[in-house]
């Protein structure tokens, strides 16, 4: 492998590399060995015949100093002379490299509030990506521009292991804290929404609940002419101790008799091996006193109680609502 870097992508530009491209698998070839980002940038024209296409300029550029620091319609470069451990640097095209997913969420540690980490280690983590900001809209009528059902880019795990590597370094302990709270698999804005609606801490908005595992795999055994079959369901969120399941349940498309049928076969399938299912939509999960009613059955069912004080909680949970719009 050749690891010459002419330019690498950084900060929001990788963020948006890896959204583009969440259904390549990274090839551990590609992971570069040199450690040490350029000391000087290409031409404006060089670096736009190297640049990926789909990406919105500027483009921001990494520097390993300070007299190359640029700043234009085209670049916005971003000095950095800290550690990169190994793999910190994926090559993607002739003197080109982007920030690996670990990386790119060790940076955005340093730009973003709390709540946003989260929320993007929760997509890192998952199966699905988010289109640019701008084009999103989790309330919009029909399908979006979100990409769902590919690997994940990385897991909670390889997100520790790096941060445990990068102390000292800026973004550090909002990353530390932020991994208290992401959790591998969620499949949808939507579940990652309810997932941290639901376990992050009360002083943050959210109900401080024991964090569920998303898109658990259930294996069952069914009847099926007399004759015993085993096969699986998928649940959303899963409290295995308290055999208690959440599915996410897009209001967006109508359930026929054949849909209706099925749920209650899976549900009735679940129940006969101890896990209680139950579904809600985004439009139950928007409504305030309904979420409410919801976290208290899964407080319940976990042997917990609910100890927020109101109107201060109201106010946390109202911010971290705008937060995940």
């Amino acid at each position: 492998m050749d690891n010459r870097m002419d330019i690498i992508i950084t900060h929001e530009s990788a963020l948006e590399y890896w959204r583009l491209h969440s259904s390549v698998k990274i090839n551990d070839a590609a992971r570069l060995r040199r450690k040490n980002p350029p000391v000087s940038l290409p031409g404006i024209s060089e670096i736009r015949d190297k640049a990926p296409s789909g990406l919105t300029y500027p483009l921001n550029l990494m520097v390993g100093e300070a007299n190359a620091k640029r700043k234009s319609k085209v670049v916005n470069s971003h000095v950095y002379t800290g550690p990169t451990p190994g793999g910190s640097f994926i090559g993607i095209g002739d003197g080109v490299a982007v920030c690996a997913p670990q990386f790119c969420f060790f940076q955005m540690a340093g730009e973003l509030p709390l709540i946003k980490l989260i929320e993007l280690g929760l997509e890192l983590c998952g199966t699905y990506s988010k289109p640019p900001i701008d084009e999103y809209d989790p309330g919009a009528e029909g399908p979006d521009k979100t990409v769902y059902n590919h690997l994940p880019l990385t897991n909670v795990q390889a997100l520790k292991n790096y941060t445990a590597r990068m102390e000292g370094v800026k973004g550090h302990k909002n990353a530390v804290k932020a991994l208290r709270y992401i959790a591998d698999g969620s499949g949808s804005p939507m579940e990652t929404t309810l997932f941290m609606l639901l376990t992050v801490p009360y002083k943050h908005g959210g109900y401080g609940l024991p964090a569920p595992e998303l898109n658990k795999r259930i294996e069952i055994t069914t009847t099926y002419n007399n004759k015993p079959r085993k096969t699986y369901y998928v649940c959303d969120l899963f409290w295995e101790q308290a055999g208690f399941a959440i599915e996410y349940d897009s209001d967006f498309y109508h359930a026929g008799t054949d849909r209706i049928a099925r749920d209650a076969k899976r549900r009735f399938d679940l129940a006969a091996h101890g896990i209680i299912a139950i579904a809600v939509t985004s439009k139950q999960i928007r409504n305030t006193l309904e979420l409410e009613n919801l976290a208290k059955l899964v407080a319940k069912k976990s042997g917990r109680q609910l100890r927020y004080k109101t109107p201060q909680f109201q106010e946390k949970q109202r911010e971290l609502r705008n937060h995940l719009k």
